[in-house]
C-alpha cells in the first residue's frame, strides 16, 4: 500500500501507554490486540490521530528522533496489524469487531453492565487494606491453630455417603470460582475496562477465567488491582469461613456436626485454590502479576522457545522469532524456564496432597456400586456422582487431546508443504 504524503489516515480508537523511556504498548481495545512498538511510533500515531498528514507526522517524528522516520512504511505495519479505520471488521455498519480468542471456549463479546463508580469504593486503599487483613487473619488462625489446617482424607467429605459428600462439593466448587472471577470483573470494571470471561485448561485441570486483556490501555501500576481482585475475594470468604469453624473449635457456637462438617469441606476447597493461584508457572494470577511487575511482554512464549533450544529443537523460524524477543523477555526467560520446568513437580505435589485422596477415594467408591450392574440403582448413583465430581478434568483432557491434535496436524501440513517445495525445486 502506497499512502500519499499529503493524505491523512484514519485510524481506530488505539490506545498508547508509555512503557518505560524507549517504547509504547499500542493496542485496540476492542479486539485486545496488543504491541509494543519504539517511542517514535507513539508519536505518529498521536500526530495521525490529531488528523495530521503523513508528511506532518513523518515531520513530528523526525524532530522526535533526530533523524528520518518512514511514516508510510509504519502505517503499511499498522494496516497489517489491523490498526487502520477502513480495515475489514470495523465497515461503519455499527457491529463491533470480535475480540481475539484466548481461550477454546469463551463469551464473543465484552461485558460492561455495571458502572465504575459503582463499585469503585471496594477498589479503594480502604477496601484492600481490609483485604489483607483478611488474608493474614487466615494465615493466623492456620498458624495458631494448626488443627484447622485442611486434611483431604478427612474434610473433603462431609457425609457418611461418599456420593453425597462429592455432590456438596459442587454448588460450592461453583460458588468459588464464580466469585472470584467476578471479583476480576468488578475490579476491572472499577477502573472502566471491559471483560469477559472464557473456560480453559492448566495442563490436565479444568479452569474458569476473565479476559483481562484490556488492562494494557492503563498504566503498569494501575493493573495490579484486577489481578489481584479474585485472591481478594477469596482472602475474604476464606476468612468468614474460618471464623465459622475457630467459633466451633473454641467452644463459642455449638454448630450441627453437618454444618461443622460442611465449613471443613469448605475451607479445604477454598485453600485448594487459593494455592492454585500461587502456582506462577501456570499462567495463574500471581503470574499475570509477576509478568506485570517485570516488565514483560511474551514470557511464556520466549520462555518455550528457550527450552526448545535448550533441548535442540529449535527451528530457523523459532530462533527468529526469540531473538527478536525483548531484552526483558530474554533476561526473566532465562530463569523462569527452569521454574516452569520444576513446576511440574509443584503441580504434581499439589495434585497428589490435595486432590489424590479426593479422587481415589470417589473412585474406589464408584467401583465398588459399578460391580453391582447397570440393573441396580447404585450403579447409576454412583456413575453420576463420579461423574459429576471428575466431568470438568475430563473435559481439560478432551481440550489438551485436541489441541495437541491441532499442533501434529500443523506440523505434518508444514512438513508436507516442505517436502514439496524440495520435490518441486
Amino acid at each position: 500500500m502506497t499512502t500519499p504524503g499529503s493524505a491523512t489516515v484514519r485510524l481506530k480508537a488505539l490506545s498508547v501507554v508509555p512503557e518505560g523511556d524507549d517504547e509504547v504498548l499500542v493496542g485496540d481495545p476492542a479486539t485486545g490486540t496488543f504491541v509494543t512498538i519504539p517511542a517514535v511510533g507513539g508519536v505518529v500515531i498521536a500526530a495521525l490521530q490529531r488528523g495530521a498528514s503523513i508528511d506532518e507526522a513523518a515531520a513530528e517524528a523526525e524532530e522526535f528522533a533526530g533523524q528520518p522516520v518512514n511514516v508510510p512504511s509504519f502505517v503499511d505495519t499498522l494496516g497489517e496489524l489491523g490498526f487502520l479505520a477502513e480495515d475489514a471488521g470495523d465497515s461503519g455498519d455499527g457491529v463491533a469487531p470480535e475480540p481475539v480468542r484466548t481461550a477454546p471456549i469463551q463469551a464473543r463479546r465484552w461485558m460492561t453492565g455495571i458502572r465504575p463508580e459503582a463499585v469503585r469504593p471496594f477498589f479503594g486503599p480502604v477496601a484492600w487494606t481490609f483485604y489483607a487483613a483478611c488474608l493474614l487473619y487466615a494465615v493466623g488462625v492456620f498458624a495458631f491453630r494448626p488443627g484447622l489446617i485442611p486434611d483431604p482424607a478427612e474434610d473433603a467429605f462431609a457425609f457418611d455417603d461418599t456420593g453425597l459428600s462429592a455432590l456438596a462439593w459442587l454448588p460450592f466448587v461453583w460458588f468459588a470460582a464464580a466469585s472470584h472471577e467476578c471479583g476480576h470483573w468488578l475490579g476491572a470494571r472499577a477502573l472502566g475496562i471491559q471483560t469477559r470471561f472464557g473456560v480453559d485448561r492448566r495442563m490436565w485441570m479444568l479452569v474458569f477465567e476473565t479476559d483481562l486483556t484490556q488492562l494494557w490501555t492503563l498504566p503498569r501500576r494501575r493493573r495490579y488491582g484486577p489481578l489481584l481482585a479474585g485472591l481478594a475475594v477469596d482472602s475474604v470468604l476464606l476468612a468468614v469461613l474460618l471464623t465459622g469453624r475457630l467459633l466451633i473449635d473454641t467452644g463459642h457456637w455449638s454448630a450441627p456436626d453437618l454444618v461443622r462438617s460442611l465449613l471443613a469441606a469448605w475451607v479445604f476447597i477454598k485453600v485448594m485454590q487459593m494455592l492454585w493461584q500461587s502456582l506462577v508457572f501456570l499462567r495463574t494470577d500471581l503470574y499475570a502479576v509477576l509478568v506485570n511487575a517485570l516488565g514483560c511482554r511474551n514470557l511464556w512464549r520466549v520462555k518455550s522457545l528457550m527450552l526448545r533450544r535448550a533441548f535442540g529443537r529449535l527451528t530457523p523460524e523459532e530462533a527468529e522469532e526469540l531473538a527478536d524477543s525483548t531484552e526483558t523477555d530474554l533476561r526473566v526467560g532465562r530463569w523462569f524456564r527452569w521454574v516452569w520446568l520444576a513446576g511440574f513437580l509443584g503441580v504434581a505435589a499439589w495434585f497428589c496432597l490435595l486432590l489424590l485422596p479426593v479422587f481415589a477415594e470417589v473412585l474406589r467408591w464408584t467401583a465398588d456400586g459399578l460391580a453391582e450392574g447397570p440393573l441396580s440403582a447404585a450403579f447409576w448413583y454412583r456413575l453420576l456422582c463420579a461423574g459429576l465430581l471428575l466431568g470438568p478434568e475430563t473435559l481439560a483432557l478432551s481440550l489438551a487431546v485436541k489441541e495437541y491434535a491441532g499442533r501434529l496436524a500443523a506440523r505434518r501440513g508444514a512438513s508436507r508443504r516442505a517436502s514439496g517445495t524440495e520435490v518441486a525445486g
